[in-house]
């Protein structure tokens, strides 16, 4: 089961180790990610970053789709994690079960502007956040659980 999707251009660090692992009972961190699964050296590094007695699955989108889809993975409590807006929604795409995305963390990089302070998106963002939130996902930014969530159609 999926607990949250969470967009964070960081993955695993002390927010998602220490505030939404706890908070959301997650059992299994899914990094969806086509070049981190491909990295060796990432996987090392995101892998000392979890949190103990949590598994880390590190996957090209296609196949986190697929996992999430797998009926034998619907026991997990998974936080699914992407760095970025495309990624995002080409797993929303895949999995029905995500109804909901969380922005955690974008960093400002050219031709992107901040629309909270830690989200920055750029215009090809804003349209593939359009065109999610044109087939019913609630896009939702936050950085720990305790913040109030701000719905992003407010922010864009």
């Amino acid at each position: 089961m999926i607990k949250l999707t969470r967009i964070d251009d960081r993955l695993v660090h002390g927010q998602v180790a220490f505030t939404w692992t706890p908070a959301l009972g997650v059992d299994c961190l899914l990094i969806a990610n086509d070049k981190v699964a491909k990295d060796e050296f990432m996987k090392m590094t995101l892998s000392l970053a979890k949190p103990a007695g949590t598994k880390l699955l590190i996957k090209a989108v296609k196949e986190a789709a697929a996992f999430l889809n797998d009926e034998k993975s619907k026991n997990a409590r998974v936080l699914v994690l992407i760095n970025n807006v495309k990624d995002a929604a080409a797993l929303a795409a895949e999995v029905a079960e995500i109804k909901t995305i969380n922005f955690g963390g974008l960093r400002s990089k050219e031709g992107s502007k901040l629309i909270s302070k830690a989200v920055a998106v750029n215009d090809d963002d804003v349209v593939i956040i359009r065109d999610m939130l044109a087939k019913g996902i609630e896009l939702e930014v936050r950085q720990v659980p305790t913040d109030n969530k701000q719905l992003i159609e407010s922010l864009i």
